[in-house]
């Protein structure tokens, strides 16, 4: 028989978007963007569990979420790379919480048009296989880890919900005008790498959303758009040409939709991307 319609709030209820009495968990939470999930949840009134790679920063940070919002925070150290950090991760989170209810896979690697080193120096006919190798590392293969050893409590548990980081550059590709001066000579190369893992990211998203979906497990994947960071005005000049909002994003622009997809609010969605970017990807 098909299942009926269980009872759930309804979202124009407060509730449907809190995420008291929740466990979540953000990877990559020093980051730009993961600073902003922690937050987030933790405002939603979720227990958050911020990890990154540095452990004493992570931590810290982690208090200092909880101190704002009033919740439990804890920091752990975690290299999504590395199966055996995973699985000491999982079994922390089982100790402590005995569960996990949101799982935020952002932690990932870009090559940023603010950063101050070489990255962005090669063109694609140049680009090197150890780069490629380590962003689709941490971009595609951390989030899988991630989603297999942190994500398979979740679904023998029969519910939660994971929220996979994409971004625009998983649904088209880089405009090279974007990185070039007025005159025409390009300043940055996006590398092939970047759209090419997060377009993974979307893939797996969609075959965990239907492997997972008879357990109670939601997947999904929100798609961030530019974000401002830094970058060169020329740049952000550029960007806000080529999105009918007329701007780049600020940081906490991607708030809500997180917890919107973490939250009940989001209750009959699996396997779909969220896009959030001004209208960049709708020129």
């Amino acid at each position: 028989m098909t299942p009926g319609c269980r009872a759930v709030a309804s979202p124009t209820e407060s509730d449907a978007f809190g995420l008291r009495g929740k466990v979540a968990l953000v990877t990559g939470a020093l980051g730009l963007l993961g600073r902003q999930h922690c937050d987030a949840l933790a405002e939603a009134g979720a227990t958050v569990i911020a990890t990154d790679l540095e452990g004493a920063r992570v931590d810290a940070f982690a208090g200092e979420v909880g101190r704002r919002r009033r919740v439990v925070a804890r920091g752990i150290e975690l290299d999504v790379t590395r199966v055996d950090s995973l699985r000491a991760c999982r079994d922390a989170i089982a100790s402590e919480f005995g569960r996990l209810d949101v799982l935020v896979n952002n932690a990932g690697v870009n090559d940023r048009v603010e950063a101050s080193h070489a990255e962005g120096r090669w063109p694609f006919e140049e680009y090197p296989l150890e780069a490629w190798n380590h962003l689709m590392a941490v971009n595609a293969t951390g989030t899988f880890l991630a989603c297999q050893i942190l994500g398979a409590p979740m679904a023998q548990a029969g519910s939660g919900s994971i929220v996979n980081i994409a971004s625009t550059y998983g649904l088209v590709a880089p405009d090279p005008s974007l990185y070039r001066r007025g005159d025409g000579t390009p300043t940055f190369f996006k590398s092939p790498a970047y759209p090419a893992s997060k377009g993974a990211v979307i893939a797996l998203t969609r075959y965990l959303a239907a492997h997972w979906g008879e357990t109670g497990v939601r997947v999904n994947a929100l798609c961030p758009g530019g974000v401002q960071n830094g970058q060169d005005e020329e740049f952000r000049e550029n960007y806000a040409r080529k999105t009918p909002l007329g701007r780049m994003a600020c940081p906490g622009d991607y708030r809500g939709a997180l917890v919107f997809l973490a939250s009940r609010a989001s209750a009959y969605m699996t396997g779909s991307c969220l896009v959030v970017d001004g209208g960049f990807t709708a020129w």
